[in-house]
């Protein structure tokens, strides 16, 4: 797992893998947000020898043996949503993308290839600005399959933040350390 962490760039052979910038934002009353922080793994570089379907391919891998399942390939919507029964992580395969995290009043965070995105459950995200070839892989932990998008709307506000306090936390981050040093109990 080590040398694909390093030919992602997410990882070097002297210093180990890279440690994630930590977010966290405010309920909003709208979108809920969570006090888990947001975790953004950024990639120092890709192996030039690497195309998109090897990167994919690798992101696979590594999501699959950490406990994450990937699911989907494409970009991010355009309007501010979350999800309130799973926790999400992108994979950046190719290109860029600007996105606002937390809602409106949130952060706006640019994401290349290489990158490793962790949204906790009730974390509003939205698609700013994104080259023409940005793609991602989503990947959400083996035991949260179903996925609900919801929209920032206060009327769905009470009963997402509910859903959200009920979900799991994996016991691994998709680049396969230990979770609990950046989610503590």
């Amino acid at each position: 797992m080590e040398s694909t962490l390093v030919e992602l760039g997410l990882a070097d052979a002297k210093s180990g893998a890279v440690s994630p910038e930590r977010m966290t934002f405010s309920d909003d009353g709208s979108i809920p947000n969570t006090r888990l922080a947001t975790l953004h793994y950024r990639s120092g570089g890709l192996d030039s020898t690497l195309d998109r379907e090897a990167i994919a391919e690798r992101f696979e891998r590594l999501f699959s043996v950490s406990g994450w399942t990937p699911s989907w390939r494409g970009g991010v919507y355009d309007y501010h949503h979350y999800h309130s029964i799973a926790h999400e992580a992108f994979g950046v395969l190719a290109g860029w993308g600007r996105l606002r995290l937390g809602g409106e009043r949130g952060e706006d965070v640019e994401i290349r290839a290489g990158d490793t995105l962790v949204l906790p459950a009730g974390t509003g995200h939205c698609s700013l600005e994104a080259s023409d070839d940005f793609l991602l892989l989503a990947a959400y932990p083996e035991d949260q399959r179903e996925l609900d998008l919801l929209p920032a709307d206060p009327a769905e506000h009470d009963a997402a933040v509910v859903r959200i306090a009920k979900v799991s936390r994996p016991a691994y981050d998709p680049l396969g350390g230990e979770l609990a040093r950046w989610w503590p109990q």
